[in-house]
């Protein structure tokens, strides 16, 4: 049974009440060396966990957000409802700026924003209350909706199967079981022996650091590679499946995730090994058309270049970093969402 992750939560300081609480955000740069977590209710202090990566992952991203903005009204709750608005807005559109990539970003912001507008309550307490409980209602449901991409993930796997993927879509960039690992987990809860090549991930490792340490936790077998030995490890036929996360997806079905993952589709197509995106409908942006219109993140040059405090380049080289690329619709086998399988062309939006 899955030992469940919660890489994001709200800690109420009182049990029989969710006011006064504290974003509780385990610290995943430190991983996986030390499990340490940071609680804080300080936005700016929020916006440099999403930043810097403390916490990860679009649907993790999302939640913390939101609980983001609950803090916000949870600090303004001693005024008047406008107070409590104001600084709804300003939370908003703060935490906005951490990163551009991950839609679930700005879904889980401006749910808030719409639900705090739209609360008939005048008193400020109330309406800061209504939006704790928001956030925890988008947590709860978060963790619903992988269990059931796990669901509908397993059915496709059967026992003996070796799936490769990237980066690291498990519990820890969620509320609980991941995207493109749920299905494992949920696989190997019904019995079915599985086996995992994770992908390291550069620069930031998260596949190794991550993903390896995560499937340890849960006695899953798991065997780590470079990126740069995906092509063998399909070449010599030990993967029957890939499986990865999304940060977005376009309504023509382009999927955006970790960068490499577009280089990882490609050799998938060659050697005919089905490719599958796994993500929760929030993930899915109505708005960009194909992945052209999904803004790619860069990052800093120091995380090729001085990678986890060592200088491995020269001093002064110029470096392009995109945290992300975009794989085609057509590379994609097919999509997975709390709603069902489906061909990247008929994804609902």
């Amino acid at each position: 049974m899955m030992k469940h992750i919660r890489p994001i939560d709200w800690i109420p300081a009182q049990p029989d009440s969710i006011m006064p609480g504290t974003l509780h955000i385990l610290d995943q740069t430190l991983l996986p060396n030390e499990t340490r977590f940071v609680d804080t209710t300080d936005q700016a202090a929020i916006w440099n966990a999403i930043k810097i990566l403390q916490v990860r992952g679009a649907p993790a991203i999302g939640v913390a957000a939101a609980m983001g903005v609950a803090a916000a009204a949870q600090a303004a709750a001693g005024g008047r409802r406008d107070d409590v608005l104001a600084a709804v807005d300003f939370s908003a559109d703060y935490l906005a700026t951490s990163r551009p990539t991950a839609v679930n970003l700005f879904w889980a912001l401006e749910r808030m924003r719409r639900h705090a507008h739209a609360s008939t309550t005048t008193d400020a307490a109330e309406l800061a209350t209504e939006l704790v409980q928001e956030a925890i209602a988008i947590r709860d449901e978060d963790l619903a909706m992988c269990r059931t991409i796990g669901e509908h993930g397993a059915a496709l796997l059967t026992d003996g199967d070796t799936i490769l993927t990237h980066c690291n879509a498990g519990g820890l960039a969620t509320s609980g079981y991941g995207t493109a690992l749920a299905p494992i987990y949920v696989a190997q809860e019904q019995g079915k022996n599985l086996h995992v090549y994770a992908d390291e991930t550069r620069p930031l490792l998260q596949g190794a650091r991550l993903t390896a340490w995560e499937l340890m936790q849960a006695g899953i077998d798991v065997t780590l590679i470079c990126d740069n030995m995906a092509a063998q490890v399909m070449k010599e036929g030990r993967i029957d499946a890939v499986f990865v996360g999304a940060d977005r997806i376009a309504a023509n079905g382009d999927a955006a995730n970790k960068i490499g993952t577009y280089g990882v589709a490609l050799l998938a197509k060659a050697h005919a090994i089905p490719f599958y995106v796994l993500a929760p409908t929030s993930t899915i942006d109505p708005d960009a058309a194909t992945g052209d219109a999904i803004p790619i993140e860069e990052r800093g040059a120091e995380e090729i270049t001085e990678g986890f405090g060592r200088r491995t380049a020269p001093a002064g080289v110029k470096v392009y970093a995109p945290a992300f690329d975009v794989t085609p619709a057509e590379l994609i086998t097919a999509i997975i969402t709390e709603d069902g399988i489906c061909r990247p062309s008929t994804i609902h939006v």
